[in-house]
């Protein structure tokens, strides 16, 4: 009887394949906006820089003058010491939060609310950055990383500044211990291997005379653990797929 594939593993839910969210530091979110003042702003100061596991950007903690502490993604430049100012009357300056409809055109910004009062949903990934293109009735345009253009409400406050870490992916891991390191804090599997390399009894790809399938690997949504592998639910697959057909 062959052992159990690694997805029926995973499924079970043994510390082996979860995430040790334990020990991270603290959500990274702006404070509520119940907390801030509705007009001008009111200035925080950077306790400390931290390390949070799993994650690529080190994190702020920033307590305000009103008391009220948090944690958000360190931006480069920013230092333990520096005063930061939060809210609508906010300078223009690096690590201070404001609203979109107060930066300018042309601005480096990042941790974006996508919805005014979320805390923060956009742009947050080690070296990210958006740009501001314009400002208009409908909302404000901010380019993404990635070269998507958003139309965000004017209300969602951003950071001004690049998250800091942008060389992080830059260095190799050169052993594969030090990749397994980071893939164990975020809860992924790894090393993965094909399944088509694997005996028959350990996969459903495994076996045969070559390294193939041997089956069509679309599966049902429904199918049990053992079997779900490969394309799931798939509505196409094959050729038919990837190249668009032309009359």
């Amino acid at each position: 009887m062959g052992k159990r594939t690694l997805v029926q593993r995973r499924g079970r839910g043994s510390p082996t394949f979860t995430a040790p969210t334990h020990k991270r530091v603290a959500p990274s979110r702006y404070p509520p906006l119940s907390v801030l003042p509705r007009d001008g702003s009111i200035r925080g100061y950077v306790m400390d820089l931290v390390h949070d596991p799993g994650r690529g950007a080190p994190l702020a903690l920033i307590t305000l003058e009103n008391g009220v502490s948090y944690y958000t993604v360190a931006c480069e430049g920013l230092g333990v010491g520096d005063v930061v100012e939060i809210g609508p009357g906010a300078s223009f300056k690096i690590g201070n939060v404001l609203p979109l409809a107060q930066i300018p055109d042309g601005a480096i910004v990042c941790n974006i609310e996508k919805n005014p009062g979320d805390g923060g949903k956009l742009l947050r990934a080690s070296g990210s950055y958006g740009v501001v293109l314009s400002h208009t009735a409908g909302g404000v345009a901010v380019k993404m990383s990635s070269g998507k253009t958003m139309l965000l409400n004017a209300m969602c406050r951003a950071t001004v500044g690049v998250v800091a870490g942008g060389g992080r992916i830059e260095k190799p891991f050169l052993k594969a211990g030090t990749k397994l390191k980071l893939m164990r804090a975020r809860g992924r599997k790894y090393p993965t291997v094909r399944g088509v390399a694997m005996a028959a009894v350990y996969h459903p790809h495994g076996g045969g005379r070559h390294q193939h399938p041997g089956k069509p690997t679309t599966v049902s949504r429904h199918a049990p653990p053992g079997r779900k592998v490969g394309l799931i639910a798939a509505k196409k697959a094959g050729r038919g797929a990837r190249v668009r057909k032309t009359r």
